[in-house]
């Protein structure tokens, strides 16, 4: 796996970050740099965390799935690609406020980075560098985050749909994509 698709990848995974953190901004009457960044930590060090975790599990059963690493590679991010386009049209949307507290931070950080604990074991059969891939995510997602508390104080929830159905699309591209290339290229 290149560059390109980690990329792609890390963009995919930020956009529920990037989707709660418009939703943040938008219950922010005025919001300032200390909260902007706090939230973007939070969201980039759980979204950088879980694929880490994930790949140190997946490395323990490597050996037991080798033969169908890439299947499961597609299944997990179809699955999530398609559950985020699903959340995306969903009538039930979580109250939105403007508490950055650890309680709060927490919840919200681990909901949305549990779909990166299954890339992370999509990483472990592929034999990505780790290293790379959670830094290339979590930067990506704290960087995405702070502009989404931006935008949603300035524009409010007008993008956090689209933001949930492209980052679910990337997924389930980039899933067609590694099951395409095992079973006709490699």
């Amino acid at each position: 796996m290149g560059i390109l698709e980690i990329l792609l990848i890390s963009f995919g995974l930020a956009m529920d970050a990037f989707a709660v953190s418009i939703c943040k901004g938008l219950s922010m009457n005025k919001i300032n740099t200390k909260k902007t960044v706090l939230i973007g930590a939070y969201f980039g060090f759980f979204q950088a965390s879980m694929p880490l975790i994930g790949y140190l599990l997946g490395r323990g059963f490597e050996n037991f799935v080798t033969q169908i690493d890439h299947w499961i590679a597609f299944i997990l991010l179809l699955f999530i690609g398609t559950n985020m386009i699903r959340e995306a049209f969903s009538q039930d949307k979580d109250e939105n406020n403007d508490d950055t507290s650890l309680k709060t931070m927490l919840i919200l950080s681990i909901a949305t980075s549990i779909d990166a604990l299954a890339v992370g074991i999509t990483f472990a059969f592929l034999g990505v560098n780790i290293l790379t891939s959670i830094l290339t995510i979590g930067i990506i997602t704290f960087i995405t985050s702070c502009i989404g508390v931006i935008i949603g104080n300035k524009f409010g929830n007008k993008y956090e749909r689209k933001a949930e159905i492209f980052g679910g699309v990337i997924l389930i591209i980039i899933g067609i994509k590694i099951l395409i290339e095992h079973l006709f290229i490699g």
